[in-house]
């Protein structure tokens, strides 16, 4: 007998659509703390390594492209000598600043303790 399965409407739902996307930009590796940074002050692109850490100059070239992309941030070149690149959100970007402050409230709530550690996980075996 063949099942008819109804596709989950939440599937096709443009608002889940949407929210899978803003999760896609902004879950990317970096990318939260490359926006952090950002929400502080402007940054010249030499700043990014003092405010996040071990984040490689090829990845940050590529995650500042992809935000600029999604209208998150501005390049501005200086027509000064010599020339300066400086990042800045736009209002799209600012406007996470609530978003960040409740995830970053959310994550507080939660005790580190409360994963098991890799050390103590069962094993497969």
């Amino acid at each position: 007998m063949a099942s008819h399965i109804q596709p989950d409407k939440r599937e096709s739902d443009p608002v889940c659509q949407v929210f899978h996307r803003a999760i896609e930009i902004i879950g990317r590796r970096w990318t939260g703390a490359i926006i952090f940074a950002l929400m502080k002050r402007p940054r010249r692109f030499c700043e990014f390594r003092e405010a996040v850490p071990d984040l490689s100059d090829r990845l940050l070239t590529e995650r500042l492209k992809e935000l600029e992309e999604c209208g998150i941030l501005v390049r501005e070149v200086s027509a000064t000598r010599p020339i300066q690149v400086l990042y800045r959100l736009t209002p799209k970007g600012e406007a996470l600043d609530p978003i960040f402050c409740a995830l970053g409230d959310w994550a507080r709530s939660f005790d580190a303790n409360d994963a098991p550690a890799a050390a103590e996980a069962p094993s497969l075996s």
